[in-house]
């Protein structure tokens, strides 16, 4: 999905349980609406960046699908819009 202004897209930090890095980001390169991710070393150890068709369905992704990841301990969701 390419981005555009009716677009819902959000950054996804997460952090995972000691040892399960490379086992979420894996699942989550199956997330369909993940356009693209990293493996981080620091506060968090997971980036995504979320594409979506709206709010409530980037909503969805972040608690049923990624939260529910086993070894995600938590996320923090920042939300972002087009500058105009």
């Amino acid at each position: 999905m390419q981005a555009d202004e009716d677009t819902a897209t959000a950054i996804i930090l997460i952090t995972t349980e000691p040892g399960q890095e490379a086992a979420v980001y894996e699942a989550i390169s199956h997330i369909p609406e993940v356009v693209d991710q990293l493996l981080l070393f620091g506060e968090y150890d997971v980036y995504a960046r979320l594409e979506c068709e709206s709010f409530g369905i980037l909503g969805g992704v972040v608690i049923n699908r990624i939260r529910s990841i086993e070894g995600v301990d938590s996320t923090k969701t920042l939300t972002a819009a087009p500058v105009h």
